[in-house]
């Protein structure tokens, strides 16, 4: 199972809808120059894939919507596409694509453009190996050097 595609819209930086993709089934890095959408981007990922954006203030959400010039955005959505051939993801498919939603006051959650609860979404993560104790499947920015310069003790 790996990523294929994340298409953002409205969410912080990404006002457009953007299409990211292909993926490596191995491993994947994202450069670019300061101020390109790097941070946010991996801020979509852990959007969808973790409990990280689960107890936000009012101010909170806002500030994860796109803050830019033109119309207001009003809500937001970051949709993952995974390759699932292997059949990590108990569905029988060869393709999962989770969405998440976010408003001014509520999220809402799809898989395969079917509504479900957050809870539903992490239980599947889970199954497939996702582990909400130990989120190591995202490398945040400064964590590889964190880890790599911490002390034996």
């Amino acid at each position: 199972m790996y990523i294929k595609q994340v298409i953002i819209q409205g969410f912080r930086s990404y006002k457009d809808q953007t299409v990211i993709e292909p993926f490596s089934k191995r491993h994947n890095v994202i450069v670019g120059r300061n101020g390109s959408g790097k941070s946010n981007f991996f801020y979509a990922i852990q959007f969808v894939l973790s409990d990280e954006f689960s107890h936000l203030k009012p101010e909170q959400r806002q500030a994860l919507l796109h803050e830019g010039t033109g119309p207001r955005v009003i809500t937001a959505f970051v949709e993952i596409v995974f390759d699932n051939t292997d059949g990590r993801m108990p569905i029988d498919s060869q393709e999962v694509v989770l969405r998440r939603v976010i408003g001014s006051k509520k999220d809402q959650y799809f898989l395969d453009k079917k509504m479900v609860t957050k809870n539903d979404v992490m239980n599947l993560l889970e199954s497939a190996g996702f582990s909400r104790s130990n989120p190591y499947y995202i490398v945040k920015q400064g964590k590889i050097t964190q880890m790599a310069t911490a002390s034996d003790k």
